[in-house]
Protein backbone atom coordinates (compact mmCIF):
# COMPACT_ATOMS: atom_id res chain seq x y z
CA UNK A 1 0.00 0.00 0.00
CA UNK A 2 2.91 2.36 0.54
CA UNK A 3 3.21 3.18 -3.17
CA UNK A 4 -0.45 4.10 -3.65
CA UNK A 5 -2.25 7.35 -4.35
CA UNK A 6 -5.79 8.15 -3.25
CA UNK A 7 -7.32 10.31 -5.98
CA UNK A 8 -10.58 12.25 -5.95
CA UNK A 9 -12.87 14.17 -8.26
CA UNK A 10 -12.34 17.95 -8.11
CA UNK A 11 -15.36 19.22 -10.04
CA UNK A 12 -13.92 18.76 -13.47
CA UNK A 13 -14.98 16.41 -16.23
CA UNK A 14 -14.84 12.77 -17.16
CA UNK A 15 -14.62 11.81 -20.76
CA UNK A 16 -16.74 9.26 -22.59
CA UNK A 17 -15.60 7.61 -25.85
CA UNK A 18 -17.72 4.55 -26.21
CA UNK A 19 -19.83 2.07 -24.33
CA UNK A 20 -23.26 0.53 -24.55
CA UNK A 21 -26.79 1.75 -24.88
CA UNK A 22 -30.03 1.50 -23.03
CA UNK A 23 -32.33 -1.42 -22.53
CA UNK A 24 -34.17 -3.22 -19.78
CA UNK A 25 -31.47 -5.87 -19.44
CA UNK A 26 -28.53 -3.51 -19.03
CA UNK A 27 -26.07 -4.20 -16.30
CA UNK A 28 -24.10 -1.33 -14.82
CA UNK A 29 -25.38 1.00 -12.14
CA UNK A 30 -24.51 3.60 -9.58
CA UNK A 31 -23.63 1.83 -6.38
CA UNK A 32 -23.71 3.98 -3.24
CA UNK A 33 -21.06 2.72 -0.82
CA UNK A 34 -22.42 3.87 2.52
CA UNK A 35 -20.73 3.65 5.91
CA UNK A 36 -17.61 2.29 4.29
CA UNK A 37 -14.14 3.80 4.41
CA UNK A 38 -12.61 5.10 1.18
CA UNK A 39 -9.52 3.08 2.07
CA UNK A 40 -9.36 -0.12 4.10
CA UNK A 41 -8.52 1.19 7.57
CA UNK A 42 -6.18 -1.71 8.22
CA UNK A 43 -3.85 0.09 5.81
CA UNK A 44 -4.71 3.62 6.84
CA UNK A 45 -1.48 4.23 8.71
CA UNK A 46 0.36 3.94 5.39
CA UNK A 47 -1.43 6.95 3.94
CA UNK A 48 -0.19 10.42 4.77
CA UNK A 49 -3.00 12.74 5.84
CA UNK A 50 -5.45 9.85 5.94
CA UNK A 51 -7.32 11.67 8.73
CA UNK A 52 -7.54 14.84 6.67
CA UNK A 53 -10.87 16.49 5.89
CA UNK A 54 -10.56 15.85 2.15
CA UNK A 55 -11.29 12.12 2.49
CA UNK A 56 -15.01 11.31 2.93
CA UNK A 57 -16.51 8.28 4.65
CA UNK A 58 -18.69 7.32 1.65
CA UNK A 59 -18.74 7.65 -2.13
CA UNK A 60 -20.42 6.40 -5.31
CA UNK A 61 -19.17 4.10 -8.05
CA UNK A 62 -20.52 2.17 -11.03
CA UNK A 63 -20.61 -1.60 -10.65
CA UNK A 64 -21.28 -4.38 -13.16
CA UNK A 65 -23.80 -6.76 -11.61
CA UNK A 66 -24.66 -8.97 -14.58
CA UNK A 67 -22.69 -9.84 -17.69
CA UNK A 68 -24.49 -8.25 -20.62
CA UNK A 69 -23.84 -6.06 -23.67
CA UNK A 70 -26.47 -3.64 -22.32
CA UNK A 71 -25.25 -0.91 -20.01
CA UNK A 72 -28.13 0.94 -18.42
CA UNK A 73 -29.75 -0.75 -15.41
CA UNK A 74 -28.84 1.20 -12.27
CA UNK A 75 -28.27 -1.33 -9.50
CA UNK A 76 -27.98 -0.74 -5.78
CA UNK A 77 -25.23 -2.19 -3.62
CA UNK A 78 -25.02 -2.77 0.09
CA UNK A 79 -21.42 -1.62 0.44
CA UNK A 80 -19.99 -5.08 1.06
CA UNK A 81 -17.45 -4.62 -1.71
CA UNK A 82 -15.26 -2.47 0.50
CA UNK A 83 -13.29 0.59 -0.49
CA UNK A 84 -14.52 2.84 -3.24
CA UNK A 85 -12.94 3.73 -6.54
CA UNK A 86 -12.28 6.49 -8.94
CA UNK A 87 -12.15 9.98 -10.30
CA UNK A 88 -12.61 11.63 -13.70
CA UNK A 89 -12.97 8.60 -15.90
CA UNK A 90 -13.53 7.89 -19.57
CA UNK A 91 -16.14 5.48 -20.91
CA UNK A 92 -14.57 3.60 -23.80
CA UNK A 93 -16.03 1.35 -26.44
CA UNK A 94 -14.12 -1.46 -24.74
CA UNK A 95 -16.05 -0.93 -21.50
CA UNK A 96 -19.11 -2.66 -22.90
CA UNK A 97 -17.03 -5.66 -23.96
CA UNK A 98 -15.45 -5.83 -20.51
CA UNK A 99 -18.83 -5.61 -18.80
CA UNK A 100 -20.14 -8.34 -21.09
CA UNK A 101 -17.30 -10.63 -20.02
CA UNK A 102 -15.69 -10.70 -23.46
CA UNK A 103 -12.18 -9.61 -22.51
CA UNK A 104 -11.57 -11.61 -19.35
CA UNK A 105 -14.03 -14.48 -18.73
CA UNK A 106 -12.42 -15.11 -15.34
CA UNK A 107 -13.80 -11.83 -13.96
CA UNK A 108 -17.19 -12.45 -12.36
CA UNK A 109 -19.79 -9.88 -11.20
CA UNK A 110 -19.96 -7.76 -9.22
CA UNK A 111 -16.93 -5.79 -10.40
CA UNK A 112 -16.00 -2.17 -10.96
CA UNK A 113 -15.68 -0.66 -14.40
CA UNK A 114 -13.91 2.23 -16.14
CA UNK A 115 -10.41 2.16 -17.64
CA UNK A 116 -9.05 5.70 -17.37
CA UNK A 117 -9.20 8.68 -15.07
CA UNK A 118 -7.73 11.98 -13.96
CA UNK A 119 -8.03 13.76 -10.64
CA UNK A 120 -6.34 15.32 -7.62
CA UNK A 121 -4.29 13.40 -5.06
CA UNK A 122 -5.90 13.52 -1.59
CA UNK A 123 -3.89 10.74 0.09
CA UNK A 124 -0.40 9.30 -0.35
CA UNK A 125 1.35 6.07 0.44
CA UNK A 126 4.76 6.52 2.05
CA UNK A 127 6.91 5.83 -1.01
CA UNK A 128 4.48 7.66 -3.30
CA UNK A 129 5.17 10.83 -1.32
CA UNK A 130 8.59 11.02 -2.95
CA UNK A 131 6.91 11.70 -6.30
CA UNK A 132 3.63 13.40 -5.41
CA UNK A 133 2.02 15.66 -2.86
CA UNK A 134 -1.61 16.19 -1.87
CA UNK A 135 -3.29 18.38 -4.49
CA UNK A 136 -1.23 17.18 -7.45
CA UNK A 137 -3.09 16.42 -10.68
CA UNK A 138 -2.57 12.89 -12.00
CA UNK A 139 -3.82 10.68 -14.79
CA UNK A 140 -4.02 6.90 -14.76
CA UNK A 141 -4.93 4.08 -17.11
CA UNK A 142 -6.32 1.29 -14.96
CA UNK A 143 -9.66 -0.13 -13.86
CA UNK A 144 -12.57 0.87 -11.64
CA UNK A 145 -12.52 4.48 -12.80
CA UNK A 146 -16.28 5.11 -12.75
CA UNK A 147 -16.47 6.39 -9.22
CA UNK A 148 -15.73 9.46 -7.16
CA UNK A 149 -12.48 8.24 -5.57
CA UNK A 150 -9.91 5.64 -6.52
CA UNK A 151 -6.74 4.08 -5.15
CA UNK A 152 -4.05 4.09 -7.83
CA UNK A 153 -0.58 2.49 -7.74
CA UNK A 154 1.94 5.29 -8.10
CA UNK A 155 3.76 3.44 -10.88
CA UNK A 156 0.54 3.43 -12.94
CA UNK A 157 -0.02 7.17 -12.60
CA UNK A 158 1.26 10.05 -14.70
CA UNK A 159 1.55 13.67 -13.49
CA UNK A 160 -0.42 16.17 -15.58
CA UNK A 161 -0.40 19.98 -15.55
CA UNK A 162 -4.05 20.30 -14.52
CA UNK A 163 -7.28 18.34 -14.18
CA UNK A 164 -8.67 19.19 -17.60
CA UNK A 165 -10.80 16.94 -19.83
CA UNK A 166 -8.43 17.55 -22.74
CA UNK A 167 -5.76 15.51 -20.95
CA UNK A 168 -8.25 12.73 -20.35
CA UNK A 169 -8.88 12.39 -24.08
CA UNK A 170 -5.25 11.38 -24.50
CA UNK A 171 -5.19 8.46 -22.06
CA UNK A 172 -6.92 5.85 -24.23
CA UNK A 173 -8.24 7.59 -27.34
CA UNK A 174 -5.15 9.58 -28.19
CA UNK A 175 -2.73 6.84 -27.16
CA UNK A 176 -4.53 4.28 -29.32
CA UNK A 177 -4.24 6.45 -32.43
CA UNK A 178 -0.67 7.53 -31.71
CA UNK A 179 0.75 4.05 -31.05
CA UNK A 180 -1.34 2.16 -33.63
CA UNK A 181 -0.34 4.44 -36.49
CA UNK A 182 3.28 4.61 -35.36
CA UNK A 183 3.81 0.88 -34.78
CA UNK A 184 1.41 -0.68 -37.28
CA UNK A 185 0.66 2.01 -39.86
CA UNK A 186 4.18 2.50 -41.21
CA UNK A 187 3.04 5.89 -42.52
CA UNK A 188 5.06 7.52 -45.27
CA UNK A 189 4.76 11.04 -46.60
CA UNK A 190 2.39 11.29 -49.54
CA UNK A 191 0.35 8.18 -48.68
CA UNK A 192 -3.43 8.17 -48.43
CA UNK A 193 -5.03 7.34 -45.07
CA UNK A 194 -8.69 6.56 -44.41
CA UNK A 195 -10.01 7.09 -40.87
CA UNK A 196 -13.49 5.74 -40.07
CA UNK A 197 -15.59 7.45 -37.37
CA UNK A 198 -13.10 10.27 -37.83
CA UNK A 199 -14.91 12.88 -35.73
CA UNK A 200 -15.11 10.61 -32.67
CA UNK A 201 -12.91 10.31 -29.63
CA UNK A 202 -10.02 8.41 -31.21
CA UNK A 203 -10.69 9.22 -34.86
CA UNK A 204 -9.93 12.90 -34.32
CA UNK A 205 -6.40 11.97 -33.24
CA UNK A 206 -5.82 9.52 -36.08
CA UNK A 207 -6.68 12.31 -38.53
CA UNK A 208 -4.20 14.70 -36.94
CA UNK A 209 -1.34 12.21 -36.59
CA UNK A 210 -1.74 11.03 -40.18
CA UNK A 211 -1.73 14.63 -41.37
CA UNK A 212 1.39 15.38 -39.31
CA UNK A 213 3.07 12.46 -41.11
CA UNK A 214 2.46 14.22 -44.43
CA UNK A 215 -0.38 12.00 -45.59
CA UNK A 216 -3.56 12.77 -47.52
CA UNK A 217 -6.37 12.06 -45.03
CA UNK A 218 -9.93 10.89 -45.70
CA UNK A 219 -12.37 10.81 -42.79
CA UNK A 220 -15.87 9.36 -42.52
CA UNK A 221 -18.52 11.12 -40.44
CA UNK A 222 -22.29 11.41 -40.08
CA UNK A 223 -23.06 15.13 -40.47
CA UNK A 224 -21.97 18.29 -42.23
CA UNK A 225 -21.07 19.80 -38.85
CA UNK A 226 -18.64 16.95 -38.24
CA UNK A 227 -17.29 17.31 -41.77
CA UNK A 228 -16.54 20.95 -41.01
CA UNK A 229 -14.76 19.98 -37.81
CA UNK A 230 -12.66 17.43 -39.68
CA UNK A 231 -11.58 20.06 -42.18
CA UNK A 232 -10.56 22.31 -39.27
CA UNK A 233 -8.13 19.67 -37.95
CA UNK A 234 -6.58 18.95 -41.35
CA UNK A 235 -8.74 16.27 -42.95
CA UNK A 236 -8.43 16.62 -46.73
CA UNK A 237 -11.62 14.80 -47.70
CA UNK A 238 -14.40 14.37 -45.14
CA UNK A 239 -17.08 11.95 -46.34
CA UNK A 240 -20.53 12.32 -44.79
CA UNK A 241 -21.81 8.78 -45.23
CA UNK A 242 -25.42 9.90 -44.67
CA UNK A 243 -25.34 11.88 -47.90
CA UNK A 244 -22.59 10.10 -49.87
CA UNK A 245 -22.03 6.45 -50.71
CA UNK A 246 -18.69 5.63 -49.12
CA UNK A 247 -17.78 2.78 -51.47
CA UNK A 248 -18.67 4.70 -54.63
CA UNK A 249 -16.89 7.85 -53.46
CA UNK A 250 -13.67 5.98 -52.66
CA UNK A 251 -13.75 4.09 -55.95
CA UNK A 252 -14.33 7.27 -57.97
CA UNK A 253 -11.94 9.63 -56.20
CA UNK A 254 -9.24 7.16 -55.14
CA UNK A 255 -9.06 4.56 -57.95
CA UNK A 256 -5.57 3.48 -56.85
CA UNK A 257 -6.90 2.71 -53.36
CA UNK A 258 -5.88 3.87 -49.90
CA UNK A 259 -2.58 2.96 -48.29
CA UNK A 260 -3.65 2.84 -44.64
CA UNK A 261 -7.03 2.44 -42.95
CA UNK A 262 -7.65 3.22 -39.27
CA UNK A 263 -10.86 1.26 -38.71
CA UNK A 264 -13.15 1.14 -35.68
CA UNK A 265 -16.65 0.48 -37.05
CA UNK A 266 -16.57 -3.06 -38.46
CA UNK A 267 -19.22 -4.86 -40.49
CA UNK A 268 -20.04 -3.34 -43.86
CA UNK A 269 -17.63 -0.44 -43.29
CA UNK A 270 -14.80 -2.90 -42.80
CA UNK A 271 -15.79 -4.63 -46.04
CA UNK A 272 -15.60 -1.33 -47.92
CA UNK A 273 -12.22 -0.60 -46.34
CA UNK A 274 -10.80 -3.97 -47.39
CA UNK A 275 -12.04 -3.51 -50.95
CA UNK A 276 -10.51 -0.02 -51.06
CA UNK A 277 -6.98 -1.01 -50.04
CA UNK A 278 -4.14 -0.12 -52.40
CA UNK A 279 -1.31 -2.48 -53.24
CA UNK A 280 0.70 -3.08 -50.05
CA UNK A 281 -2.13 -1.41 -48.10
CA UNK A 282 -2.35 -1.78 -44.31
CA UNK A 283 -5.66 -1.94 -42.47
CA UNK A 284 -5.53 -1.45 -38.69
CA UNK A 285 -8.51 -2.80 -36.74
CA UNK A 286 -8.86 -0.92 -33.45
CA UNK A 287 -12.44 -2.03 -32.86
CA UNK A 288 -15.79 -2.89 -34.41
CA UNK A 289 -18.26 -0.80 -32.47
CA UNK A 290 -21.16 -1.54 -34.81
CA UNK A 291 -21.44 -4.97 -33.21
CA UNK A 292 -20.76 -4.27 -29.54
CA UNK A 293 -24.44 -4.06 -28.55
CA UNK A 294 -25.26 -7.48 -30.00
CA UNK A 295 -25.17 -10.76 -28.11
CA UNK A 296 -21.93 -11.88 -29.79
CA UNK A 297 -20.33 -8.44 -29.89
CA UNK A 298 -19.16 -9.10 -33.44
CA UNK A 299 -20.82 -7.50 -36.49
CA UNK A 300 -21.50 -9.56 -39.61
CA UNK A 301 -18.59 -9.59 -42.04
CA UNK A 302 -18.46 -11.32 -45.39
CA UNK A 303 -14.89 -12.47 -45.33
CA UNK A 304 -14.76 -15.65 -47.38
CA UNK A 305 -12.75 -13.95 -50.13
CA UNK A 306 -10.50 -12.02 -47.72
CA UNK A 307 -7.37 -14.16 -48.24
CA UNK A 308 -7.62 -13.70 -52.01
CA UNK A 309 -8.09 -9.93 -51.73
CA UNK A 310 -5.09 -9.57 -49.42
CA UNK A 311 -2.93 -11.81 -51.58
CA UNK A 312 -3.77 -10.00 -54.82
CA UNK A 313 -2.73 -6.67 -53.31
CA UNK A 314 0.05 -7.83 -50.96
CA UNK A 315 -2.11 -6.10 -48.36
CA UNK A 316 -2.46 -6.82 -44.65
CA UNK A 317 -4.89 -6.48 -41.76
CA UNK A 318 -3.45 -5.80 -38.34
CA UNK A 319 -5.25 -5.81 -35.01
CA UNK A 320 -4.40 -3.33 -32.26
CA UNK A 321 -5.13 -3.51 -28.53
CA UNK A 322 -3.56 -0.83 -26.35
CA UNK A 323 -2.77 -3.23 -23.49
CA UNK A 324 -0.34 -5.07 -25.76
CA UNK A 325 1.73 -1.90 -26.26
CA UNK A 326 2.26 -0.79 -22.67
CA UNK A 327 5.97 -0.20 -23.31
CA UNK A 328 5.02 2.57 -25.78
CA UNK A 329 2.50 4.25 -23.51
CA UNK A 330 4.53 6.79 -21.52
CA UNK A 331 6.38 8.07 -24.58
CA UNK A 332 3.10 8.45 -26.44
CA UNK A 333 1.40 10.28 -23.59
CA UNK A 334 4.36 12.58 -23.01
CA UNK A 335 4.63 13.42 -26.70
CA UNK A 336 0.91 14.18 -27.01
CA UNK A 337 0.90 16.36 -23.90
CA UNK A 338 3.78 18.34 -25.33
CA UNK A 339 1.96 18.77 -28.64
CA UNK A 340 -1.16 19.92 -26.83
CA UNK A 341 0.80 22.42 -24.74
CA UNK A 342 2.38 23.80 -27.92
CA UNK A 343 -1.00 24.18 -29.63
CA UNK A 344 -0.18 21.46 -32.16
CA UNK A 345 -2.91 19.01 -31.14
CA UNK A 346 -6.68 19.52 -30.90
CA UNK A 347 -8.39 17.52 -28.14
CA UNK A 348 -12.09 17.99 -28.86
CA UNK A 349 -14.52 17.17 -26.05
CA UNK A 350 -18.32 17.06 -26.05
CA UNK A 351 -19.94 18.02 -22.73
CA UNK A 352 -23.43 17.09 -23.90
CA UNK A 353 -24.62 20.70 -23.97
CA UNK A 354 -26.79 19.89 -27.00
CA UNK A 355 -28.17 16.65 -25.55
CA UNK A 356 -31.92 16.53 -25.01
CA UNK A 357 -31.65 16.46 -21.20
CA UNK A 358 -28.68 18.81 -21.12
CA UNK A 359 -25.09 18.63 -20.00
CA UNK A 360 -23.84 15.33 -18.60
CA UNK A 361 -23.38 15.80 -14.85
CA UNK A 362 -22.97 13.07 -12.21
CA UNK A 363 -22.20 9.37 -12.47
CA UNK A 364 -25.85 8.65 -13.31
CA UNK A 365 -25.48 10.64 -16.53
CA UNK A 366 -22.83 8.22 -17.82
CA UNK A 367 -25.71 6.14 -19.18
CA UNK A 368 -27.20 9.11 -21.05
CA UNK A 369 -23.77 9.98 -22.38
CA UNK A 370 -23.22 6.45 -23.67
CA UNK A 371 -26.61 6.48 -25.43
CA UNK A 372 -25.74 9.87 -26.91
CA UNK A 373 -22.48 8.50 -28.27
CA UNK A 374 -24.09 5.38 -29.71
CA UNK A 375 -26.67 7.54 -31.45
CA UNK A 376 -23.75 9.19 -33.25
CA UNK A 377 -24.50 12.63 -31.84
CA UNK A 378 -21.11 13.37 -30.32
CA UNK A 379 -18.36 15.43 -31.86
CA UNK A 380 -15.09 14.48 -30.22
CA UNK A 381 -14.97 12.69 -26.89
CA UNK A 382 -18.08 12.90 -24.75
CA UNK A 383 -17.50 14.36 -21.29
CA UNK A 384 -19.38 13.76 -18.05
CA UNK A 385 -18.88 15.97 -15.00
CA UNK A 386 -18.58 13.98 -11.80
CA UNK A 387 -19.15 15.62 -8.42
CA UNK A 388 -17.91 14.00 -5.21
CA UNK A 389 -20.12 13.66 -2.12
CA UNK A 390 -19.83 16.33 0.59
CA UNK A 391 -16.45 16.19 2.28
CA UNK A 392 -16.62 14.48 5.66
CA UNK A 393 -14.26 14.70 8.63
CA UNK A 394 -15.38 11.32 9.90
CA UNK A 395 -13.34 8.20 9.18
Amino acid sequence: MSSLLLVRNVRRAISVLGGGSGGTNALSGVRPVARRFVIDMSYSAHFMDFKGSSIPSSMKKLVVNKLSPNFRLASRGDGDDGAGDAVFAGVNASDINYSAGRYDPSVKPPFDIGFEGIGEVVGLGLSASSRYTVGDAVAYFGSGAFAEYTVVPAKESVPIPAVRPEFLTLLVSGATAYIALKRLGDLAKGETVLVTAAAGGTGQFAVQFAKQAGCHVIGTCSSDEKAGFLKSIGCDRPINYTTEDLAKTLKKEYPQGVDVVYESVGGSVLEVAVNSLANKGRLIVIGFISGYQTASGIPDFRGSTLPVKLLQKSASIRGFMLLHFVSDYREALGSMMQMFAQGKLVCEVDHGDLAQEGRFVGLESVFRAVDYMYAGKNLGKVVVEVFPPPVSNKL
